[in-house]
C-alpha cells in the first residue's frame, strides 16, 4: 500500500517541499517495527538520502544547453559512421539503391588518382586532341539532319540471271566489314583507350620456365603482372597440345599504358638499326595497330637491358 501512494504523493508535493520525515515515514513502513508506541528503524535502512541534497539552482537550470555543448566539443562524432554505403552488389537499374559513379569518393569503385600526368597524355589533350577534332569534324547547322548514310554492302548489278535472291556483296578489297563509327564530335575525338602486350612462345609446349621468364619480362617493362594464355587448338609442330599454357599476355590502360607507349617510342624505337616504323595497314582499318618486335628489341628497354645477359 506504501509503495502505491508513493508515486501519487511525490506528484501532489511540490519538488522544494519535499521532506525527509514524509519520505522515511512512507519507505520505513515495511521496515519499522513499533515497540511501546515508539516506531524504530531497521537495521537495513540507509539513515541518508538524496532528497536532502539541494537541488539545482535558477542560474544552473538556464544556463544548461546540451547543443551548445556539443558544439563547443573539439573532437566532432565521424562522419563515415552516418554516410549513406551503397551495397556490395549491384541490383539492376531498377532497384532504389542505386550506387553511385565511380568517380565519387564514396563508392566502392571509387580509385584515387591520378597524381601526375604523363607527357605523353598531356601533349595529346593540349595538341593531339584539338587537332584531330579539326581535321575529322563534320559540322551540321542547327535545326538540320546528317545526311542518310551510304549502303555498307553493294548490291548484285542485275546483269546474270544468277543474281537474283543473291545475298549483297561485302565492301570491295576486303571481305571484312568495317565497324560502325559515329561521327566525330568534341565528345568522341580519337584516343587510345587500351593495349595489349603479348609474347606467344613456341618452347612453352616443352618447357615451362619459358614463361616465366617471359612473364618477369612484361611485368618489369610495362609495371602489370603477366596473365597466361592457353592454347585453343593443338598443333604439332609446335608441339603444343589443346589447353596447354603457351603464352603470356598484359593489357595496359591509363597511366601505366601512356607511360609504356612513350618509353616504347622515345627509348625503344630509336634504338632500332634500320627501322621503317610501323605501317598504318597493320591493323584491321577500325583503330586497331598490329606490330611485334623480336628479342633483340625487347632488350632494348631499359629495364630489360641491365639484366639482359640473365
Amino acid at each position: 500500500m506504501a509503495c502505491q501512494r508513493v508515486p501519487t504523493m511525490f506528484q501532489a508535493a511540490p519538488l522544494r517541499r519535499r521532506s525527509y520525515q514524509c519520505f522515511q515515514c512512507l519507505y520505513t513502513t515495511r521496515k519499522a517495527s513499533t515497540f511501546n508506541g515508539m516506531t524504530e528503524l531497521s537495521e537495513d535502512v540507509d539513515p541518508t538520502s538524496s532528497m536532502q541534497i539541494p537541488g539545482p539552482s535558477e542560474d544552473h537550470i538556464k544556463a544548461f544547453d546540451p547543443i551548445a555543448r556539443s558544439k563547443r566539443r573539439e573532437r566532432q562524432l565521424p562522419s563515415s559512421r552516418y554516410r549513406f554505403r551503397p551495397p556490395r552488389y549491384y541490383r539492376g537499374p531498377l532497384h532504389p539503391h542505386q550506387p553511385p559513379p565511380p568517380s565519387d569518393p564514396s563508392s566502392r569503385l571509387f580509385i584515387p588518382g591520378p597524381f601526375s600526368l604523363p607527357r605523353l597524355e598531356q601533349t595529346y589533350q593540349s595538341t593531339l586532341a584539338p587537332d584531330l577534332m579539326t581535321l575529322m569534324y563534320t559540322h551540321h547547322p542547327p535545326g538540320t539532319l546528317p545526311g542518310p548514310a551510304g549502303p555498307r554492302l553493294r548490291s548484285w548489278d542485275g546483269s546474270s540471271p544468277y543474281h537474283k535472291n543473291r545475298p549483297l556483296r561485302p565492301p570491295r578489297g576486303t571481305p571484312v566489314l568495317p565497324l560502325l563509327r559515329r561521327p566525330i564530335t568534341f565528345r568522341n575525338i580519337p584516343r587510345l583507350e587500351k593495349i595489349h602486350v603479348h609474347s606467344f612462345l613456341r618452347e612453352a609446349g616443352s618447357d615451362r620456365s619459358y614463361l616465366q621468364v617471359a612473364g618477369m619480362v612484361l611485368q618489369a617493362i610495362t609495371n602489370v603482372r603477366a596473365k597466361i594464355f592457353r592454347a585453343k587448338q593443338s598443333i604439332a609442330n609446335f608441339n603444343l597440345r589443346k589447353g596447354n599454357p603457351c603464352a603470356v599476355g598484359v593489357e595496359l590502360r591509363g597511366e601505366d599504358m601512356y607511360n609504356f607507349l612513350a618509353k616504347l617510342v622515345e627509348v625503344v624505337m630509336p634504338r632500332i638499326k634500320d627501322y621503317k616504323g610501323v605501317s598504318g595497314g597493320s591493323g584491321d582499318g577500325s583503330g586497331n595497330l598490329n606490330w611485334g618486335y623480336g628479342p633483340e628489341v625487347v632488350g632494348g628497354f631499359p629495364e630489360v637491358e641491365v639484366n639482359y645477359d640473365a
